[in-house]
């Protein structure tokens, strides 16, 4: 398929449903499909926040880079997850603490706390609004885990010198939430939610107007090594480089078998409701939210008040009318008000986690280098792991190590057992979520 014949509504081919995000933006921009073999001093797989950034700010150092993308910019994760930003990384500091002692534990909050700096710098160097909004609140759905949830506000306080989280009661924790469904909560003031998609769309042009060679639609089909390059085999040519970056995360499928085994792809799902106008108790300070669930429901309130509702419980879910059913038992969970309110949009994608929840950062070949593994943590993340990868190319900064040096242990079975196991851990933690 040409670029030209990309129909307005596209159905991505890898993602169940058509995101609200996709029908809220302008049609997106289109880059050619690879025709013919290349030469290039890095190779970047994977057209999402990671590779993106990276090839980004390899092409702005005047390095060589071509970028190939197995869909349309914007099919995967990074165009299609749920906009929260969040704060550190995927556990709290304390409990991170607990294994790699403080002074890693505190690099690692560092880490985060620049990334997120980062995403705001660059959206402001390039013009892009991304319908930032202010604000985060993790709620508690069982009481047991009121001292937990204090503990870990007074560490990144006290601690970490993070001043932006408060602890809620219950009383703040409904008021806050619009819900009596939660028993506590935190309160984050010093992050908040985006537009994935208008962020990823100025961050591809960006690297393209750096000079960075973008191919969507072009598959990449096997990775070998032969006299000191790096081949990539396409459907339409091979790029032979000296240096790769696999940045497919949840997508890797078996294109390379460390990362399958470390990173696995699990379904998550969203649904968009109408404005909630009629509804202003449902979250009134418009932030993010997510809840304390090992299987979590995340949602939050958009710039123009509609609710964008996500989770996990969806397991036979592969059309929007289905996804749309189960979301909407979710929301009535949480909003019994809005049992009946109308989900324009239903869509889903794939989030990739490891074992531990940290990402993973590790030479899988010699020269390639593999990211993932946000574990539902990757906005701001994954953009900044991409930069990070080009100034570890460019000799700029060593601070990818800190998350190069991170144990993640490959999931049990390796990549043929791996689905199976997780859809039943999944299944367990699901049903102790509800007692």
């Amino acid at each position: 398929m040409s670029a030209k014949e990309f129909p307005m509504s596209w159905q991505s081919p890898i993602a169940p449903g058509i995101s609200w995000y996709q029908e809220t933006v302008a049609e997106r921009p289109e880059y050619p499909a690879l025709d013919g073999s290349r030469q290039t001093s890095v190779a970047i797989i994977g057209g999402g926040f990671t590779g993106l950034q990276a090839a980004y700010h390899l092409a702005k150092s005047g390095v060589s880079v071509t970028l190939i993308e197995g869909c349309r910019i914007g099919d995967g994760a990074s165009g299609r997850n749920g906009g929260q930003l969040g704060t550190g990384q995927r556990s709290y500091p304390d409990e991170i603490e607990e294994e790699l002692g403080f002074e890693r534990s505190k690099a690692l909050f560092d880490l985060a706390e620049n990334a997120k700096k980062y995403l705001f710098d660059f959206a402001d160097e390039h013009g892009i609004d991304m319908d930032y909004l202010p604000g985060q609140l993790n709620v508690s759905h069982k009481a047991s885990y009121e001292r937990e949830y204090r503990q870990s506000v007074e560490a990144i306080v006290t601690r970490y010198g993070y001043p932006h989280m408060s602890f809620m009661d219950g009383k703040e924790t409904a008021e806050r939430a619009g819900s009596k469904r939660f028993f506590c909560g935190t309160r984050d003031t010093g992050t908040g939610h985006i537009h994935p998609l208008k962020l990823l769309i100025g961050l591809a042009k960006a690297a393209k107007d750096a000079g960075a060679g973008i191919f969507e639609m072009t598959p990449a089909k096997s990775i070998r090594q032969t006299a000191g390059k790096t081949l990539i085999e396409t459907p339409t040519g091979t790029i032979s480089a000296d240096r790769v970056l696999i940045a497919t995360n949840a997508y890797i499928e078996n294109l390379e078998p460390v990362t399958a085994a470390h990173v696995m792809p699990i379904h998550s799902f969203i649904g968009a409701t109408v404005p909630l106008d009629r509804f202003p108790e449902v979250i009134p300070g418009s932030e993010a939210l997510a809840d304390s669930r090992f299987v979590v429901r995340y949602w939050r309130k958009t710039r123009d008040g509609r609710l964008l509702f996500g989770g996990r419980e969806a397991y036979t879910a592969d059309a929007p009318r289905d996804i749309s059913s189960h979301i909407r038992r979710q929301i009535a969970e949480i909003y019994p008000q809005l049992r009946d309110i109308e989900i324009t949009h239903a869509w889903g994608g794939c989030v990739g986690i490891t074992m531990p929840r940290k990402p993973f950062a590790r030479e899988v070949m010699p020269g390639v280098m593999s990211i993932g593994g946000y574990s539902g943590h990757g906005v701001m993340l994954s953009n900044y792991c991409g930069k990070l990868y080009a100034d570890s190319i460019t000799g700029k900064t060593g601070e990818l190590d800190l998350l190069k040096d991170l144990k993640v242990p490959p999931f049990p079975g390796g990549a043929k057992f791996r689905s199976p196991l997780l859809f039943l851990a999944l299944t367990w933690f699901a049903l102790r979520d509800k007692f």
